[in-house]
């Protein structure tokens, strides 16, 4: 079990009242309750529950004390958390049989709340201001960046990152170190953050799949050049799809064109709503103009160009619309 891994990793003391792996897994039964306390109120999660079952005989919940916690935990960062947990991932594979031929890589932040001074230690990760995907710019973030395996969504790499690391600038490099790591030769699946010249030219010795960008003007191009008759019927329905080599950051790649025929069926649904809403707002400041008496030529003149552009498109709507 993972008590046994973490003791063989980290080593265990004879003189230890509770090994390194126990209080491991004190730490994972607690977070499964109680993720915001404080170390020194740790060991009252365990108190009037039965430790001895949980976590080994003759284990008492005074052994996890935040001193014990706190060595324990100097011991790990010192050894290296992702380390460890590669080396328990490992383990979990082989016992479960876990396939790992397609594995999906993405990140998430978390936000805090604090002050989170900076260290200046460069071994250590920088709790900062980012990108807020939970529109809180005002809060200090951290981003995790995991890999997944296809079967069963378990997770099989991590690795914690300053909070104004950059998707495109870090995903590159986790992909190399999942290979050198775990030595998979697995599809690497990711979103367009991947899609950059240098992490192609980093990830040339690995399998990947991943959106190509609108950013990128040969996508662009191929979009707008493509209509849907050209494409071909794919094999499941109610998709069709379009295959293009191309070459793009001195790497020769597949481009899957693909359509839906409900996103179409959407988005148009979603253009003739816009185009109603434009009409309507059109009509409206036809009659708000048409309302207005004016003197002379000059004081015609005076509409303001935005004015004479929602005119100018009523017209043109109402002769479409007949």
């Amino acid at each position: 079990g993972i008590v046994e891994k973490i003791n063989v990793l980290i080593g265990e003391k004879k003189t230890e009242k509770i090994s390194t792996g126990k209080v491991v897994k004190a730490m994972i039964l607690n977070g499964m309750g109680l993720v915001s306390s404080p170390l020194y109120i740790f060991k009252d999660f365990f108190e009037g529950k039965a430790a001895e079952h949980l976590l080994g005989e003759e284990v008492k919940a005074e052994y996890l004390n935040d001193d014990r916690l706190g060595r324990v935990l100097d011991k790990m960062y010192e050894i290296g958390l992702n380390q460890i947990f590669v080396f328990i991932v490992l383990e979990i594979i082989k016992k479960y049989q876990l396939n790992v031929e397609a594995v999906h890589l993405d990140s998430s932040s978390f936000k805090v709340h604090g002050e989170y001074k900076n260290s200046g230690d460069h071994q250590t990760i920088e709790i900062t201001y980012g990108y807020s995907r939970d529109k809180r710019p005002d809060l200090k973030i951290f981003v995790m960046e995991l890999i997944i395996a296809e079967d069963g969504d378990v997770p099989l790499w991590i690795k914690i990152t300053s909070g104004n690391s950059s998707d495109q600038k870090q995903f590159g490099a986790a992909t190399l170190e999942f290979k050198k790591q775990l030595k998979f030769d697995s599809l690497m699946v990711a979103d367009s953050a991947f899609y950059t010249q240098e992490n192609l030219q980093i990830a040339k010795e690995i399998k990947w799949l991943s959106r190509v960008p609108l950013t990128v003007k040969a996508a662009r191009e191929l979009v707008k050049s493509v209509d849907s008759k050209d494409l071909n019927n794919n094999q499941n329905p109610g998709y069709s799809s379009l295959e293009v080599w191309n070459k793009y950051g001195a790497v020769e790649q597949r481009w899957l064109l693909v359509e839906s025929e409900k996103r179409k069926e959407s988005d148009l649904k979603k253009l003739e709503k816009k185009i109603k809403k434009d009409w309507q707002a059109s009509r409206q400041k036809l009659r708000e103009l048409s309302s207005q008496e004016f003197a002379c030529t000059a004081q015609k003149s005076s509409i303001s160009p935005f004015e004479k552009v929602q005119i100018s498109r009523t017209y043109r709507l109402k002769s479409n619309q007949g």
